[in-house]
């Protein structure tokens, strides 16, 4: 039997993308595998394929905004994984007062990133997600729990390997008019997602002095 129709074998057992593992193994970039992949295979398997997951403290600590991205596509099993993550978020009264649009057309994705005076990122995502919820002015806890939603599907992004962007959109009729959502959805941030053009994005340091120190920040009990 071929190593090719092998290794295609082993993706069907295990239910994992072909041509996410092909683009893992091409680039030699083992943190882009797939979560479930090393949780599904054995010890011995681990072995040949090595440790290949970000834990969430680690994901957190390295994450970083990425808004170049190589032309290559998101597998199927990776937008999905995204979109859950968003859809698992936590939100006020347990409300979920959104809606996604996943976005893959590049002509959309050039027309989406005209919305908003920094969102040319997205016109070079391999998927937009655009994020829609209830009035915003409403609920002050409506575009808190939107940002919930857009923190988990970043996250969950970078723990595969896939880097990501919020644009905030300062034309949302056009945006409206563009999606085709209907006029009791509003939209103000969408995400862009894709492989890092720099790929030692995804495993370089935090950049010293990057965030304020926790004393500057934290008060305890009172002002």
């Amino acid at each position: 039997m071929g190593i090719i129709l092998i290794f295609r074998k082993v993706c069907q057992k295990y239910k994992i993308s072909y041509t996410h593992v092909y683009y893992l193994i091409k680039h030699n970039v083992p943190s882009r595998q797939p979560k479930h992949f090393s949780l599904r295979i054995s010890k011995s398997n681990k072995k040949i394929f090595g440790k290949h997951t970000m834990n969430v403290s680690d994901a957190i600590r390295l994450k970083r905004a990425v808004r170049k991205f190589t032309p290559d596509p998101l597998p199927e099993e990776v937008i999905t994984a995204i979109l859950n993550a968003g859809r698992r978020a936590q939100s006020s009264k347990n409300t979920q007062p959104w809606q996604f649009i996943a976005i893959t057309d590049k002509l959309t994705l050039k027309r989406l990133s005209e919305c908003g005076d920094y969102a040319g990122h997205i016109a070079g995502a391999a998927l937009a997600v655009a994020i829609l919820t209830s009035d915003p002015e409403a609920q002050f806890q409506t575009m808190f729990d939107a940002g919930q939603s857009a923190a988990y599907m970043q996250l969950a992004a970078w723990e595969i390997g896939v880097g990501s962007c919020p644009a905030s959109i300062y034309k949302p009729e056009i945006a409206r008019q563009i999606l085709g959502f209907p006029d009791e959805w509003h939209l103000r941030i969408v995400l862009s997602f894709g492989y890092p053009l720099q790929e030692e994005k995804l495993t370089a340091p935090p950049h010293k002095g990057g965030r304020r120190g926790l004393e500057e920040v934290v008060h305890r009990e009172k002002w």
